[in-house]
This record gives structure tokens, sequence and C-alpha cells, in this order.
């Protein structure tokens, strides 16, 4: 039976009171801050946000009362009305919203520190706000120096000359430092300005900026936040050029409006499996976060930039990070009923970073070939058809993302008895040679090298030169550079061990048994073939 929610049902018509009118005077100031917008020095249109207004406040007073007093309650109870008092001021002066410069909020935020006798931390405040100046006005002369010594010009991809705006290189690397109290956009346009020449490309351009960003990390930390922003510029511009999409006429980030392009585009490219297509992609753009993108360190970003991220066969990158964060939940979520909750729910664990998939997920999530698993088990039979199937096999699994963990210890050792050649065996590490070069030849999907770990056990009679596999000297035809090696190591061995006793090693073929067997039942049928090979009676062991 169809009920509604108690909230929703209609009150009776006796007693329902005619609805109040909204007016700018009785909407509580978080509600009428939505009305306003604000004009930053740069020209960038944001919009009001009073946590800043107390965010400037409690600096100035820490600066007068010390960092001690940051958990005064006197403190936050005198921001918080400080706060509200400018709020209310500007309010009082366009009622019903509208667009209000930076410093006519600063200026009212000096009157109202004055009008409530908080005259030291006024007299901070104003000093502060002249040092800024200060510092705009000594970036705008090196800026117009630089412009007066020479007129430069920078070259679009289409090969077109165009004058290079010092001013807008200079709003793009403050907008990138914004929020990081330690940073110094100065200091960064001025190192930007010395690796500028005449002519010179689109893309070198912004590479100039995040390599004197990247340059800057040792000195502060956050320099790293500032580079990760300067290449998430250089990757909006790469996909909206390759979209074909005109930059956001609100100057925002763009992201709900080429979701659903760059979905369609990928799966037309044969990129993402057609079923993302069919997904509801207005509701999961909506659901993306850009502000996110803002938690990436340089060389997160970059790592994704050059191995996660989708591309043209060009190499051009299209694929955003949250865009990128959805698309994995996207293809995690395919298979439920509910799907387009699921890929939220995805997507918010991963771009949060409370959880993060393998990389063969996020590599392969939602594209024609999702496979998601990271590592590959197998045992190496000791034939030759099935020496090189499963070299194929790791071939085939790696060219998909597949980490390979290949158990060789049934194959025979060097010296063994080969009965359909009548020849001897050359052993387990010519083959092992070709397994490494396999790894190295067919890398993860072209986007990082292949990663296999060969298993050999203790008692196998070609374990010593196993060892050695890794080693810079010796014949190059014996070594696995790129291989992982391991080995499994029984109790008996360690007690050997302790002892200084002997170790007697054999050839898997004539101890077939050894490697299935663990504990007790393992040492009884070791020293009972250790016992067989001490008469003779086996044809390879030492």
């Amino acid at each position: 039976m169809h009920t509604e929610p108690r909230d929703q049902r209609p009150a009776p018509l006796a007693t329902a009171a005619p609805p109040a009118e909204k007016t700018a005077g009785n909407r509580s100031p978080g509600r009428r801050g939505d009305a306003y917008r604000v004009i930053r020095r740069n020209g960038k249109i944001t919009t009001f946000d009073a946590s800043k207004i107390s965010v400037a406040l409690t600096k100035a007073f820490l600066a007068v009362e010390g960092g001690q007093a940051a958990a005064s309650s006197r403190i936050h109870e005198t921001v918080a009305r400080l706060t509200h008092g400018v709020q209310e001021a500007l309010f009082r002066r366009s009622p019903d919203g509208g667009v209000v410069h930076i410093e006519d909020i600063q200026d009212h935020v000096e009157l109202e520190l004055m009008r409530s006798g908080e005259h030291k931390v006024a007299r901070a405040y104003v000093l502060y706000r002249e040092r800024q100046a200060s510092r705009r006005a000594r970036t705008r002369q090196s800026a117009d120096a630089v412009t007066q010594q020479r007129e430069l010009y920078f070259t679009t991809g289409d090969g077109r000359r165009r004058p290079l705006d010092l001013a807008a290189l200079q709003a793009r690397i403050a907008a990138a430092c914004e929020g990081l109290a330690d940073v110094d956009a100065e200091r960064l346009f001025n190192d930007c300005l010395r690796g500028l020449f005449d002519g010179i490309s689109e893309q070198d351009l912004g590479t100039v900026l995040m390599m004197a960003a990247r340059n800057l990390i040792e000195v502060e930390p956050d320099y790293s936040l500032v580079a990760a922003r300067l290449l998430l510029d250089k990757l909006h511009a790469e996909t909206r050029d390759f979209l074909e999409l005109d930059p956001p006429a609100d100057g925002g980030d763009g992201y709900a409006a080429c979701f659903a392009d760059y979905i369609h585009r990928a799966a037309g490219l044969q990129l993402l499996d057609p079923e993302l297509t069919r997904y509801d992609l207005e509701r999961l753009g909506a659901a993306l976060r850009p502000e996110r993108d803002r938690r990436f360190t340089y060389l997160g970003l970059q790592t994704l930039y050059d191995r996660y991220f989708i591309h043209s066969a060009e190499g051009v990158r299209f694929e955003l990070p949250q865009a990128f964060f959805m698309r994995v939940a996207m293809g995690l979520a395919i298979h439920e009923i509910d799907r387009e909750a699921r890929a939220i729910e995805f997507y918010d664990l991963l771009s949060s970073f409370s959880f993060m998939s393998s990389t063969p997920t996020l590599f392969n999530a939602g594209t024609l070939r999702p496979q998601l698993s990271s590592c590959y088990l197998s045992t190496v039979p000791d034939e030759l058809e099935g020496i090189y199937s499963a070299i194929r096999d790791n071939a085939l699994l790696s060219k998909f993302a597949g980490g390979l963990g290949n158990d060789w210890t049934r194959v025979r050792g060097l010296g063994a008895h080969i009965r359909g050649t009548n020849g001897r065996s050359q052993g387990v590490v010519p083959f092992l040679k070709v397994a490494n070069d396999t790894a190295v030849a067919v890398n993860q999907g072209g986007k990082r090298k292949g990663a296999v770990c060969a298993y050999l056990e203790v008692w196998h009679i070609d374990i010593e030169e196993f060892l050695e596999l890794r080693k810079n000297t010796g014949d190059e035809r014996r070594r696995t550079h790129d291989m992982n090696t391991a080995s499994w190591i029984p109790d008996l061995f360690m007690e050997r061990v302790m002892e200084d006793g002997m170790w007697t090693l054999f050839s898997p073929e004539e101890v077939p048994e050894l490697h299935e067997l663990t504990g007790l039942a393992f040492r009884d049928r070791y020293l009972d073939y250790e016992a067989r090979a001490e008469r003779g009676e086996l044809a390879v062991s030492k």
C-alpha cells in the first residue's frame, strides 16, 4: 500500500497558514550569502564565502596575541561576531544580492575591527594589507619590465604566433597558489619569467610553469600541490581540445559538461566498453567532486597522467582525474542492480582516497578488457609443450597488467636424463631466461614493466644457480635481471642450517612426491630419498 512520508503529507485546509514571503530581510546570513559574488583582484568572479573572512580575522588576532591564542574560546567568539557584522554591513549595502569587490570586503573588515575596539588587531590587519599590496605592485613592475624589454609571443598548436599575456600568466600562477600560505606566487612567477623565450610553444609554456613549481618543492613541500594544479590546467586544456569543447563560460572546471562527451568519445574509439554509454551519465556527471583534484601532489597526478589516464592513439590524454575515478567505479558496478548508485559509492571511496583499487583494476575497469586481478600463480609442468604454454600464458596475462608467479620446481634439473631424445637436460635456468625476456617484451599494457616472480623449492638440484640469477657478473645467458626470485623453505632445512649440517639436492622427476608434501610427511619422504641417494639409487643428486 502506498503512503506518503509524514513530512510530505499536506496539512488540513482549515489549519494551513499562508506561506511566508521570502525576502532579503528574513533569510539567514548563510542563505543570503548565496546571492552574492566576489570579484577577485585577477578579475575572476567567485562565490561569496564568509569562512574566508573568519580565517583572515583569526590570522589577524593570532598575529597580535600569538599562536597560543588559537585555542581561545574568546577569540573564536569574537571572530564569529565580527564576521557576522561584516556580512550584515555588506547585506545592508546590497540587500538583493550582487557583486562586491574583494577590496570592499576588506575595508568592511577594517571598519568592523575599529568599531569593536580591536585597535591593535585592526592595525595588524592594515599593515598586512599594505605588505600584500606592495608585493603585488612589485610583481606587476617585474612583469611590466619584462614586457618593456621584449614583447614575447608563443606558438599555438596550429602554428600561429600570439602575444604572451603576462598578466594572465600571473593570474594562472596565483590561482594555483590559492589557499597555500607557505608558497610565494611572486617568486614562482619570477622563476617562470626566466624560462620564457620568444616563440615558445603553448605546450612548453605549461611545462615551464610546472618545472618552476617542481624546482621549489625542496624549499617548501606545498609547491608540489602548486605543480599538480598547473599540470591539471594542462590536462583540462588537452581534454577540451580533444573533445572540441569550449572553456566553461563561468570559469569553472566543466567536469559535468564534458563527462558524457568523454564517455561517448572513448567508447567510439573502442577504448571503453559501450555499456558505459548506457549509464545515466547526467546523474554520474553531477556526482563528480572537482574540488578533490586539489588533493593531488605533483608526483601522484603525474603518475596518473603518464600511466593510467585514457589516451588516444596519438597519445593525447582526455580523461580528467575525477572522470578517471568514475570510469573505474562504473566498470566495477556494471553488473549491479542499481548501478548508478553503486558507481557513485565506489567513486566516493576512490576519489576521497579512502580506498584505492589495484593497478590492473585502475587500468582496465570499464574497458573492453576488464581484467581486474593483480596476480596469477601457476605451476610449470616438466614437458617442453607445457613450459612454452606457460610462457605464452605469461605473455597474454602480462599484456593486460597481470603480475605473474610461476612455480618451476617440477621442471627437471641440470644433467637429468631426457627419455624422448636420450639426451641431458639443461635445467630450469635457460627457461627462466626466456620467461624473463618475455616479461620485458610484453609489458603491462604498455604502461609499466611486466612483473614476474619465479619460485623453486630449496631441494631442487638447480637451486644454487637459481640463487645467482640476479647477479651482475657471470654468463648473461644464465642471468635474469628483471625477474624476482623466491624459494620455499621447509623446517627441516632450517634445522640443518642450525646444526651446520648437510643438505641434499634432487632432480624433481626422481622425487615427484616431495613437491606436494608438507610437515612430517615431507620430512619422512625427504629423509627416505636422502638415504636412497646415499645408496646410489638416484641418478641426479648432490
